[in-house]
């Protein structure tokens, strides 16, 4: 073999150092990068929806409070799963310490997940669950869960439609995205609520999305096909206030109950107005501050709980703040 000359041993050095300064890029936001602050990803549905500008007010809190850094990102839609995936990857390249995320859907994500956890980076889902078996598949698993019983809210919100209606209603239902566990959850609960009122028929039940206009749209055609509706349960207050509108296009307005999800402003304005009966508030504020508590336990190797509950509450006239 031919022996080492110093020029070869400076050339071998300085190609080492090179890679080392490549993987180093490559890892991105370190805590040395950012002042010695560790980096808490939180990868939201979006940012174009009141319920998660809220989220990420609570979430930003507690990062000043306990001194992270947090970076937050979304697709436009909620509805863009891949987009949400990209986001993922591309956190999880840049080095967080943590991952916190609402999962846009519950069993397509868990496959972006599978970098975070080959990264060894701890996972707080938060509001929406991840698809049990696809995780167990993938052996994906988070920390913990942050969110509210989207089962306990529907039956909430079922509940309140028999009080209301006396045990008699002709009922519309806005679903949320089909197979994604928040607005099936939901969706079960409200129905489990009014299966023992045999004069409560759900006359039509169809997606809107979660989004304002296809809540509209949804709804006015199922106001001409079913003119008898006088009760609609939306799974998200923006598909409700679509709804309100049909009702007011249709001149309907004050004739036919309508309960939400959420406890967004708008929908509080609504029921003082008296267009709207009634919505299950959530606290994502709340949400987001415990999702990021969480995710620095995690990071200092704390165990956490496998789910952290967030209250629900049942918002009405007589109830408004």
């Amino acid at each position: 073999m031919k022996p080492k000359t110093p020029e070869t041993l400076t050339t071998m050095t300085l190609l080492l150092l090179a890679a080392a300064a490549a993987v180093s890029c490559n890892r991105g936001t370190t805590p040395a990068a950012t002042g010695g602050k560790p980096t808490v990803a939180l990868v939201l549905k979006t940012l174009n929806h009141p319920f998660f500008v809220d989220m990420r007010r609570g979430a930003q809190a507690a990062a000043d409070r306990l001194g992270v850094t947090l970076q937050v990102q979304a697709a436009e839609r909620e509805i863009d799963v891949e987009k949400q995936m990209q986001i993922v990857e591309n956190v999880i390249q840049t080095g967080v310490q943590a991952l916190c995320i609402t999962p846009s859907g519950s069993r397509e994500v868990v496959s972006a997940l599978v970098k975070a956890k080959n990264a060894k980076v701890p996972i707080v889902v938060v509001d929406t669950r991840l698809d049990p078996k696809a995780a167990a598949d993938a052996g994906v698993t988070a920390e913990t869960f942050v969110g509210s019983d989207n089962y306990e809210g529907g039956k909430l919100a079922g509940e309140f439609l028999v009080k209301v209606s006396g045990g008699k209603a002709h009922v519309a239902i806005l679903e949320g995205i089909p197979g994604h566990e928040t607005g099936d959850s939901r969706l079960r609960g409200f129905k489990d609520a009014i299966k023992s009122s045999l004069a409560i028929d759900i006359v039509a039940s169809q997606p809107a999305n979660w989004e304002r206009d296809q809540g509209f749209n949804v709804f006015q055609n199922m106001l001409q096909a079913h003119p008898d509706i006088d009760s609609v349960f939306a799974c998200s207050d923006l598909m409700a206030l679509g709804a309100i509108e049909a009702i007011a296009a249709a001149g309907k307005t004050g004739t036919i109950r309508v309960i939400g999800f959420d406890a967004l402003d708008d929908a509080k304005k609504a029921i003082a107005a008296g267009t709207m009966t009634g919505t299950v508030a959530q606290f994502p504020s709340e949400m987001g501050r415990v999702a990021v508590e969480s995710a620095v336990k995690a990071i200092k190797g704390e165990k956490l709980p496998p789910d952290i509950g967030v209250k629900l509450e049942l918002v009405t006239k007589d109830t408004l703040k």
